[in-house]
């Protein structure tokens, strides 16, 4: 009787170990915070984004497993202990879900933990919590001094850095941010994609995303614009700010999903594989799987 009762205990920790979200003795533990739906279907999808990276990661690194939030901050954050790397995937600027938790998310980051933002979650307003995300990013964008165009940006090259590993040249239309808001001398900042934005960027008047005439001389000169960077926090942690990821369709390029996800990994102080994390194209029914009820 005692045996089968072992038997059994035994088998239903196995089983548990094999559950999504069941973090085993020395996994790596990735938390993806995603954010209320907003803009047209197929756009911000950010319950989808984050349910599709987060598959993608388990499906083809061993030694990690994934927790998805949906629709907003976790009313429970017991979610995030044990977490090595913090993924947030929302609507920013004055409503950003993070705004009212900086103090969380900075006892993390204190912590160790890793930061990972994508897209509109890289937008903090100025000031306090601004000021508070520049140093747990990297780099934030700045509203009157940042800009949101949508433009093809063309990546040709990339610094020697984990996170690039195996991504080749790729040309994406996005709503690329640029003229982000960095760490003084760009201290503990490595940019991971940069590129020329055409004249065209700067159609829109001046505004708190549309232009500035800093930026504008910039885009007449023909600087490269940072739209991906990694940062080593002085304090120790890691972090990523990505702008692209405007539209779903996004994770469908293989190289611009391959270097968020190896992103994800080194943000967790995980090695990241010589060729990147090569995942599998998703398919159309990937694709559709978990969208906001507007884009079904």
């Amino acid at each position: 009787m005692r045996v089968g009762i072992v038997w059994a205990l035994a088998c239903v920790l196995v089983v548990g170990m094999a559950l999504p979200g069941f973090a085993a003795e020395g996994d790596k533990k990735i938390v993806f915070v995603a954010g209320t739906p907003s803009h047209a279907p197929g756009d911000h999808e950010h319950r989808a984004g984050c349910m599709l990276l987060a598959k993608k990661l388990e499906e083809t690194i061993d030694g990690l497993t994934t927790e998805v939030t949906h629709y907003g901050w976790p009313k429970d954050e017991s979610i995030f202990e044990g977490a090595d790397t913090v993924v947030l995937y929302c609507d920013g600027g004055a409503g950003h879900m993070a705004n009212p938790h900086h103090e969380k998310v900075k006892s993390m980051m204190d912590a160790g933990v890793g930061l990972v933002c994508l897209h509109y979650a890289v937008e903090f307003p100025k000031g306090k919590t601004g000021d508070r995300f520049i140093q747990l990013l990297g780099g934030y964008f700045e509203p009157h001094w940042s800009v949101n165009p949508h433009w093809v940006a063309d990546f040709k090259e990339y610094p020697d850095h984990p996170i690039t590993k195996g991504v080749a040249p790729f040309r994406i239309n996005d709503e690329w941010y640029f003229n982000m808001r960095f760490m003084p001398d760009m201290k503990g900042v490595t940019p991971i994609l940069s590129a020329v934005p055409p004249a065209s960027t700067m159609n829109r008047d001046d505004g708190p995303h549309s232009g500035n005439p800093a930026v504008r001389k910039m885009v007449e000169a023909g600087e490269p614009q940072h739209v991906a960077w990694a940062y080593e926090r002085p304090e120790g942690g890691r972090s990523f700010g990505f702008t692209g990821g405007h539209y779903h369709k996004t994770w469908l390029d293989n190289n611009a999903r391959k270097l968020v996800l190896n992103a994800i990994l080194w943000a967790a102080n995980m090695e990241v594989p010589d060729d990147g994390v090569n995942s599998t194209t998703p398919s159309k029914e990937e694709m559709k799987a978990n969208l906001d009820k507007k884009g079904r």
